[in-house]
């Protein structure tokens, strides 16, 4: 495999992580019984102490989770983008 474009891995990797949590901030919004219970049975199968409690939507809180997620998953795609062209050097 060639050199990996910087700029397009960490975009596609920050829409993805954007679009994820876009996803679960509209299914806050929609659904919170069915998250709480699906967060409440990842936790028993894990056999983990139920610690997480959904709180009610709040579209401003969902507009920064978009946008913080992005900005992380931009940060990360570069980061590996940057380390797979350093390290497979022809």
């Amino acid at each position: 495999m060639g050199k990996l474009n910087r700029n397009k891995v960490a975009l596609t990797l920050g829409l993805a992580f954007a679009v994820f949590h876009a996803i679960w901030a509209l299914m806050v919004a929609i659904i919170p019984g069915m998250l709480q219970g699906f967060l409440n049975w990842i936790f028993d199968v894990h056999f983990l102490e139920r610690v997480w409690i959904l709180t009610s939507f709040d579209f401003l809180k969902a507009v920064e989770l978009v946008i913080v997620t992005f900005v992380v998953g931009y940060v990360l795609g570069w980061i590996f983008a940057w380390c797979w062209n350093t390290f497979h050097k022809k």
